[in-house]
């Protein structure tokens, strides 16, 4: 992974993703690309992105929720894996033989240390925003810093706001770029959204809209 963000993709086409991916290859700051596995055809879309757009974006798997489904990923050329439970030991051991980066989910203080004592590189609090998002900075006053990743309502308007709470890293699947223009492959459209998005991180709120 590559800086602090994950644009997620869920149900989109392979021509859609690219489109995304087009688009993403023009930014500086939102490098990481996750497809969901309970996207039609995942594993080949996956393999295709990652091929093509290896050289400028970091490609993982989401919604992978068993080992045969990490083998899988894996297989397919992911380079880090998320999930919206947690994982077995196995499971984060089958990713580190491999080099890839195992992001399971965790909701309470309990579940974020047991996952990162099994060997979660960082840990997905999902849903993040059904929690007021100075949760993170709550669990880390007695664990000490965490790799934290808040997933759930993270858009442009709230971005600075939840990575100045304690989260160091967001994933965002409806908050940088519209449904339609993604089904639309627009990338006039995407490319807007974006720099949005981009001026966010950079603290420009008065350039979102």
């Amino acid at each position: 992974m590559e800086g602090c963000v994950i644009s997620i993709l869920r149900g989109y086409t392979y021509e859609q993703v690219k489109a995304v991916c087009d688009t993403l290859c023009q930014s500086s700051k939102v490098k990481n690309v996750e497809i969901t596995l309970n996207t039609e055809n995942a594993l080949e879309i996956i393999s295709r992105i990652t091929k093509e757009y290896g050289h400028c974006l970091h490609i993982g798997a989401g919604t992978v929720v068993t080992h045969d489904e990490v083998k899988a990923a894996i297989a397919a050329g992911a380079e880090f894996v998320l999930s919206p439970v947690g994982y077995t030991k196995a499971m984060i051991d089958t990713c580190h033989a491999h080099d890839v980066i195992a992001i399971p989910a965790a909701f309470t203080p309990h579940e974020i240390y047991t996952q990162l004592q099994l060997g979660a590189d960082l840990v997905k609090v999902f849903p993040a925003n059904e929690l007021s998002w100075t949760y993170a900075k709550k669990v880390m006053e007695p664990l000490g810093d965490l790799p934290l990743l808040a997933v759930g309502g993270v858009n442009a308007e709230n971005v600075q706001e939840v990575l100045n709470s304690g989260y160091h890293y967001v994933g965002s699947a409806g908050g940088i770029f519209k449904k339609q223009d993604i089904i639309n492959c627009d990338h006039e459209k995407l490319l807007a959204s974006l720099r949005r998005f981009e001026a966010a991180l950079d603290g420009e709120t008065h350039a979102v809209s």
